[in-house]
């Protein structure tokens, strides 16, 4: 029962590393620690027992965030927040569970070939937490690297690669603590010779438009976003903020469903036409004559013309007198938040969506590129949707930045420089520049080497005045994609198997 206790402390101290706290040396050596833990279980089950209680406390304290929704939802109590916390920590964890059983039964009794079997499985059981049962890749464990120089490693074998280096380096901590002096030292060699050929492989840089662009940050939290008495005063606090005295062509960036209303519907009612083509006049009334608004909004959908059966989150790129030129749909929806997973059942027994509104959300068809004026080619990612790891750019068709709105109004202290960290590790690993605009923060114009250039802080009005980064040639891993990660994970299983053959 100890062992567990200890794998569960230390699971929680590994959260540490992430944002935004970002002490990556704990998280590595929380996972040494593991990896003892591990190699000394008895049994099986004992492994795949400490392995599990690491990843519940890594996920409680990690992903605490998550209980701040439910102070924002009246239909449900605020303490069934930290339950949900709980109840999908027990979940996530079977994920570290699997790689702690394989590293046992593979590497028990030779720690080189424990910690490469460690690092292999992590990689291959990360990629599985990011893809079964919709996903959940928030916090994966290279995130924690991005303050150091090993995370250009990602523009190699992208994010799940980046976290088998992180269990690698973690486990030359434990090499040295039993003395195993040159395979201690060929972990961090290794690292370290991979980040001098990912800096020597870096992509050139690409011609930019270098467009004048301006992010709007307007504090709106989520209390009053959906309050109907605030929408003219929210409204009034965009425009405050998108106006300038003497304004040239531009680009303005607006957060995720800053237009509350349908800019677009399926009804037939002559009123919601109206509606609908009023609020793209006034929102196209804001721009100058050379502008290009993005925006966050929604639609409403319906079978018949007469009853709103679904929507849509979505950004609408948006000219003067409120010219819609596309629209994206977000495509990766959020559980409970945008839909509820097997409503009858749910909402039988007294369970909501979190955000407002009664129906859910229809998903659109994945990353896609969207060719507009001024700007040229555009990605879209829509809030949650960034944190997925190869799945956020168009393949054959590769934008020339990444527009990522959000809405981390409701996701407490933690979760919006979470959010941006992992949007950061997106831009280093397809050589984009990505920018997000949020209404509470944290708001950033990111280059395409995953640097913050500027940003405001959380619970900040305000606005970013800067030009649109360069990007460059694709990385390794845009070219490759997420096939890299696996091929690197083979490679650990492969030296493995060698390293343990010349032991015995």
């Amino acid at each position: 029962m100890k062992f567990l206790l200890f794998s569960f402390l230390a699971g929680l101290v590994s959260a540490l590393g992430f944002e935004p706290l970002a002490l990556w040396p704990v998280t590595l050596a929380a996972f040494a620690l593991l990896m003892w833990l591990v190699a000394e279980a008895p049994s099986l089950r004992s492994a795949l027992a400490r392995g599990y209680w690491f990843g519940v406390g890594n996920f409680v304290l990690g992903l605490n965030w998550i209980a701040t929704a439910f102070t924002y939802q009246s239909e449900m109590p605020v303490w069934l927040g930290w339950i949900a916390v709980v109840l999908l920590s027990l979940y996530l964890a079977v994920y570290p569970a699997m790689a702690a059983g394989l590293a046992w039964r593979y590497g028990r009794s030779h720690a080189p070939t424990l910690v490469l079997v460690f690092a292999s499985a992590w990689i291959a059981t990360e990629w599985l937490r990011a893809t079964m049962f919709t996903g959940f890749a928030w916090n994966p464990v290279g995130v924690a690297l991005l303050p150091t120089p090993a995370s250009r490693i990602a523009t190699l074998v992208g994010t799940y690669g980046l976290s088998g280096v992180a269990l690698l380096l973690g486990g030359a901590l434990l090499l040295l603590a039993r003395r195993r002096w040159m395979a201690a030292a060929a972990l961090p060699g290794g690292a370290a010779v991979a980040t001098l050929l990912a800096l020597a492989a870096e992509p050139a840089d690409l011609a930019s438009p270098g467009v004048p662009l301006r992010i709007v940050q307007p504090n709106i939290g989520q209390q009053d976003k959906w309050r109907e008495d605030f929408e003219a005063r929210n409204m009034a606090l965009l425009k405050r903020l998108s106006h300038v005295a003497d304004p040239g062509a531009r680009l303005l960036l607006w957060p995720e469903a800053a237009v509350t209303d349908p800019l677009e519907n399926g009804l037939a009612y002559p009123r919601f036409i109206r509606a609908a083509d009023q609020l793209r006049k006034d929102v196209g009334a804001l721009l100058g004559p050379g502008d290009l608004l993005l925006t966050g909004g929604v639609t409403w959908q319906s079978v018949d013309g007469t009853e709103v059966t679904s929507a849509t989150n979505s950004v609408f790129a948006m000219g003067p007198a409120g010219r819609i030129f596309a629209r994206y749909d977000k495509a990766h929806l959020v559980p409970y938040g945008e839909y509820l997973p097997a409503r009858p059942i749910l909402s039988a027994i007294g369970l909501s969506r979190l955000a407002p509104g009664n129906i859910d959300f229809d998903s659109g068809p994945g990353p896609q590129t969207l060719v507009l004026p001024m700007v040229g080619r555009v990605g879209f990612q829509l809030c949650y949707e960034i944190i997925f790891s190869g799945e956020v750019v168009e393949r054959g068709d590769r934008p020339g930045f990444i527009f990522n709105p959000s809405n981390d109004a409701w996701f407490g202290a933690w979760g919006p420089p979470q959010h941006l960290a992992q949007a950061r590790l997106r831009a280093l690993e397809e050589g984009l520049p990505i920018l997000r605009s949020t209404p509470t923060g944290i708001s950033a114009v990111i280059d395409a080497e995953g640097r913050l250039l500027h940003s405001l802080p959380w619970r900040t009005a305000g606005v970013i005045d800067a030009s649109l980064p360069t990007p460059k040639a694709p990385t390794l891993f845009a070219r490759g994609g997420n096939a890299l990660p696996f091929i690197f994970a083979l490679l650990l299983a492969a030296i493995a198997i060698a390293v343990r053959r010349k032991a015995r």
